[in-house]
């Protein structure tokens, strides 16, 4: 049943405005598809982030007018489907070729990404192409392990002085230097003792000194008596025989 013209202006806009913010799009072409399989196909579509839809050639062409994905909506023949998405169009492309591997009914006409086309071999390629999420996956790894690397050195450090002070305490290697540190305090204390040994004489010649001294006082004392007795003796004695 052919379209009214209200009819193909009203659909060439709704395509219009799903394709606005499209980047890229692959095109397909199908023989046999069941309705089965149709379902399947959208499904598969719609879980990588994309759209799919079944177009008439001329109203794509003039639906994709202004868009990144014009190019690719051009000068299309016979049976065309095209799913696009705004987002990752290498998730698109994995999805499309791993169905069509099991689906031989559904195969590539084209594709066109960021308003560059590609062909089906380049299909194939941005399919084995790791995602955005896969990249940015491996750029957090990136930018995350030498700081994960130096949390693991210094937490090993660590451990491992903790581990190597334990078995030396286990086996006794710190009872020499315990041993050695405990004479320390006398050898400390034999200089005070040697001075107090060294006083002692000191004191006891001072004691002798004083002594000396004391005794030698009295005996000095008296000797002015006993001279003047002496001298008073020699004074009798000598009267006598004077007399």
């Amino acid at each position: 049943m052919a379209l009214s013209r209200a009819s193909k202006s009203e659909k060439v806009g709704k395509l219009a405005a799903e394709l606005e913010h499209s980047t890229s799009a692959i095109i397909g072409t199908f023989k046999g598809l069941t309705a089965a399989k149709d379902f399947e196909l959208r499904k598969t579509v719609r879980a990588a982030g994309g759209s799919y839809h079944v177009v008439k050639n001329k109203l794509a062409a003039r639906a994709a007018e202004g868009t990144k994905i014009e190019q690719a909506l051009k000068g299309l023949k016979g049976v065309s489907s095209v799913a696009y998405t705004s987002g990752d169009p290498v998730a698109l492309a994995k999805a499309l070729s791993t169905w069509v591997k099991d689906n031989a009914e559904f195969t590539f006409k084209l594709g066109i990404i960021d308003g560059k086309v590609i062909d089906v071999r380049e299909i194939g390629e941005l399919a084995t192409m790791p995602g955005k999420e896969e990249l940015f996956s491996k750029l957090l790894f990136l930018i995350n392990s030498p700081a994960q690397r130096l949390a693991t050195v210094i937490n090993a450090t660590g451990r491992d002085l903790a581990v190597v002070i334990n078995q030396g305490v286990e086996k006794g290697k710190f009872a020499g230097t315990a041993a050695a540190a405990a004479p320390a305090a006398p050898v400390a204390e034999a200089p005070a003792a040697a001075e107090v040994k060294a006083e002692a004489p000191a004191a006891e010649a001072a004691a002798h000194v004083e002594e000396s001294a004391a005794g030698e006082q009295p005996s000095g004392a008296a000797q002015p008596e006993n001279a003047t007795a002496s001298q008073g003796g020699e004074a009798a004695t000598t009267d006598p025989v004077e007399g």
